[in-house]
């Protein structure tokens, strides 16, 4: 077997070698894990079999000195959580081919290398520029148009910001998947990152007093004008700039977001399809949002990703100098 195969390709030959399994159970069990775990691991995996055959190696099994050695000379380069995703895949690669017990990832000297490595290179990640509830206003004053791509840009931004998604979640919603009620909107996501068995949320976005800024409204003004009745929310759109029927691309939200914040003289090198997540998560903080409400609206399953939000919105307000200055 080719060791540079597709990462946990050893624990799915296990899979399809097992006569009392149906077809539909191998089909299934090989989804324990989802399509994007799995790409991010085989290209660590690749990246470590590749250092081995450099160094002339057996990756697998490995010794727990190759792996030390190898995350020292990765992070000369890369960022401490890099190095630690590495590891993972590792030790996710050699528990598939059967080395449980004897799995060389989670030797101490792997765990003290690691150890080392953090408090060298710190464990910070520098994430994208929130887009700020304050921004709003401003995106309004640009997206004025009555065109459809910039009723979709309208719709697609806002939204975004409101429902705290992810750009996979945003783009993935569907006109079956909406619920206009008096209230505002209610938008069922079957499935998402934090949701990997899929039991499906439920994100309620109200109208807003200021319209200029109503992703209710926004969204039904883009339905209206494409004259959506089912399938993808979100779309692209042919040479003659009508709607085509498949879903956007979740790169092209990080391409709208650039877009506008460069149109407001901004880096757009600073911001991703992540800013309009963060931005909410951010601004609700600002706004004295508990965590629990911020967690409900955002669906993370932990508190510690918020907490960075809510330290992020709160590095002015809670500011012992500002309050200096107030006395």
């Amino acid at each position: 077997m080719n060791i540079r195969d597709d990462f946990l390709l050893y624990d799915n030959k296990e899979i399809n070698k097992n006569v009392l399994l149906s077809a539909k159970s191998k089909r299934r069990m090989k989804k324990a894990k989802s399509d994007n775990t799995l790409k991010s691991y085989s290209a660590d995996w690749n990246d470590f079999t590749d250092w081995c055959e450099a160094a002339e190696l057996c990756p697998l099994p490995c010794k727990p000195e190759d792996i030390v050695n190898y995350i020292n000379d990765l992070a000369d380069h890369a960022k401490a959580n890099t190095v630690s995703r590495r590891v993972t895949a590792i030790s996710e690669n050699h528990i598939a081919a059967g080395y449980q017990e004897s799995n060389p990832a989670k030797h101490v000297m792997v765990h003290n290398a690691m150890q080392a490595i953090r408090r060298e290179k710190g464990t910070f990640q520098h994430g994208k520029s929130p887009i700020l509830m304050e921004t709003l206003p401003l995106l309004a004053d640009m997206l004025t148009g009555k065109d459809l791509v910039t009723l979709r840009d309208r719709a697609l931004l806002f939204l975004g910001f409101a429902g705290a998604f992810r750009r996979s979640e945003l783009v993935a919603v569907q006109m079956e998947d909406l619920t206009f009620t008096t209230q505002g909107l209610v938008v069922f996501i079957p499935q998402s990152k934090g949701d990997q068995m899929g039991a499906g949320s439920q994100i309620a976005v109200p109208y807003a007093p200021d319209r200029d800024i109503c992703a209710v409204r926004a969204v039904r003004a883009w339905i209206d004008a494409a004259g959506l009745t089912t399938g993808p929310l979100f779309r692209g759109f042919k040479r003659n700039l009508q709607p085509r029927d498949t879903q956007l691309n979740d790169k092209a939200v990080a391409t709208i977001v650039k877009k506008y914040m460069a149109r407001l003289g901004l880096n757009p090198d600073d911001f991703a399809g992540h800013s309009l997540r963060r931005g909410f998560a951010t601004s609700a903080a600002q706004h004295d949002l508990d965590t629990l409400s911020i967690m409900r609206q955002t669906r993370h399953k932990s508190e510690k990703m918020v907490h960075r939000y809510i330290e992020q919105g709160n590095l002015f307000k809670e500011n012992a100098l500002n309050k200096m200055y107030e006395r």
